[in-house]
């Protein structure tokens, strides 16, 4: 595990918390300063005094270089040790890199209640103004780094758990033709969604969040003083939330929304949101001036484990869901798990149905760890359901070929949504979907009838639908005449043959799909 390392300017908290992080984490705990007086014999002012500051910093240079070569440590460094920009970058190569910072009335504040004498750069006749001088010097370095906690007015429990929950971060990389970017998962995220695009984008950027009016009035506040407070210009376009606004229209009011506030082809387009915002956003990032940076970050369950990931966007026809589409690569995804305790259980629920798909597809012991119930989807599970369409998207980026097992219990879900009106949510769509391809699976004798009560005793566990709604199957099969995954004329199915092994059929015949839609509905 990669080391944590405190940094900032003196008197920020970095010794106390990394201390506390360190014990809560059960690391090894490293306060550069101490370590560095133990070795030498000598306290730091007598270091400087005696041997000079440049002595020092050399010692400073050599235990950088040290540390940075171990694993799982606590390190609170010295408030001018990463000044050294060759310091910096082993830190920041060791492990992630969290900057303290107080306001410099509050950092005088805690030094005037210190022991002045232990700090040699502020033996001068006005340490106050010397604070004040150094934090300007500083101020710059200091801004580079991407994690920033201003522990003004913190407790120093508060402070501890943001750091823990910085460092508890799961990032997964995704390479495709070309490229690669970061699924970055950790609580807490969104509120560091500004120091995060830092890296991808210049600060001063604008910046268009694409929302609906849902998530608006949840996330927006707290994402937009992110944006802020990184030096970004964020402004945001919001439509109303559901899938009947996934069109050609809401795509046309986003361009208009971003050419009113200036978004240029140096700008970026944040999707915040679900599935539907991912889509659209998605789409209209990457037709607008021919292409502009898009970043994703999700807010559902079911957008965190599979819409995010891919770089697939789309807008439905009246004829079809996602008819028209164009693959748009995000920059970066940041996903924030803590965001799903504001979510109904009927969102959680949603979430589950794409999780269980991807159990069925590539991993048995997430299915069977789902099909238990209640669990908690945390960083770490998001990521188990993510690996396994990681794994697929990287070998099929476009499409072309085994990717398409991701449309496990699409073929019937899709239809479902469009003879529904969109009133059927797309988690409970897919799956019925999910129970339908076990089904049709089981009458072509590719599956066992096993493999189909096990499939929807996993669905019922998590309060989801495998029955038909009342919607005559020659309406569901009708509607599967426009689907995009038609070859030929002939429908392309993906069907399980048991946990953790599906397979593209094509040409199922449309007796078996009405004799399975019908055995669906009587039961």
């Amino acid at each position: 595990m990669k080391n944590i390392v405190l940094t900032g300017f003196m008197g920020t908290g970095k010794t106390v918390v990394g201390r506390a992080v360190a014990q809560q984490l059960g690391r090894k705990f490293v306060d550069m300063d101490a370590e560095i007086e133990a070795r030498a014999g000598k306290s730091i002012p007598r270091i400087f005094a005696e041997d000079g500051e440049a002595a020092f910093r050399r010692m400073e240079r050599a235990l950088c270089r040290e540390l940075s070569e171990q694993q799982e440590l606590v390190i609170a460094t010295g408030g001018g040790a990463l000044i050294d920009p060759i310091n910096r970058e082993m830190m920041m190569k060791s492990g992630i890199v969290i900057c303290l910072a107080a306001s410099g009335d509050e950092i005088i504040r805690r030094l005037d209640r210190m022991d002045l004498s232990t700090r040699p750069l502020l033996s001068v006749a006005d340490p106050h103004e010397q604070v004040a001088r150094l934090l300007e010097t500083r101020r710059e370095v200091y801004s580079v780094f991407p994690w920033q906690i201003d522990t003004t007015g913190l407790a120093i429990d508060e402070v501890v758990q943001r750091v823990a929950a910085i460092a508890a971060e799961v990032s997964l990389p995704v390479r495709y033709p070309g490229g690669s970017y970061e699924i970055r998962i950790g609580a807490g995220f969104l509120d560091y969604l500004g120091e995060l695009l830092r890296e991808k984008v210049e600060s001063g950027s604008r910046v268009a969040v694409v929302t609906n009016e849902v998530v608006a009035s949840f996330y927006a506040a707290r994402a937009g003083k992110s944006l802020q407070d990184a030096g970004f210009s964020p402004f945001f376009c919001v439509f109303p939330d559901g899938e009947g606004h996934k069109t050609l229209t809401t795509v046309k009011s986003l361009y208009s929304c971003f050419l009113a506030n200036g978004l240029d082809r140096g700008g970026l387009v944040v999707s915040l949101g679900g599935g539907v915002t991912g889509d659209i956003a998605g789409f209209t990032a990457a037709t607008f001036m021919r292409g502009v940076k898009f970043i994703q970050v999700p807010t559902s369950l079911l957008a965190m484990v599979d819409a995010s990931v891919g770089g697939k966007t789309g807008v439905n026809l009246p004829q079809g869901k996602n008819l028209v589409g164009v693959f748009k690569f995000p920059e970066l995804v940041i996903i924030d798990p803590t965001v799903l305790s504001t979510l109904p259980p009927a969102e959680i629920e949603n979430g589950a149905a794409e999780a269980i798909k991807h159990g069925i597809i590539g991993d048995a012991g997430l299915f069977a760890l789902l099909e238990r119930g209640s669990v908690q989807f945390t960083a770490g599970l998001i990521a188990r359901a993510l690996r396994v369409k990681i794994k697929i998207v990287e070998d099929d980026p476009y499409e072309r070929g085994y990717r398409r097992v991701l449309n496990l219990g699409h073929t019937v879900g899709h239809a479902l949504e469009r003879e529904s009106g969109f009133s059927l949510s797309h988690g409970r769509a897919v799956a019925i979907g999910l129970a339908a391809a076990a089904r049709i699976a089981a009458r072509l004798s590719r599956a066992d009838y096993e493999l189909v009560a096990r499939i929807e005793a996993a669905l019922a566990v998590w309060g989801l639908p495998f029955r038909i709604p009342e919607v005559p199957p020659e309406k569901v099969i009708a509607a599967m005449a426009h689907d995009k995954k038609r070859l030929n004329g002939r429908l392309r199915f993906i069907l399980p043959r048991e946990i953790g092994n599906v397979e593209i059929v094509d040409g199922v015949p449309p007796a078996v799909i009405r004799a399975a839609l019908d055995e669906m509905k009587g039961e």
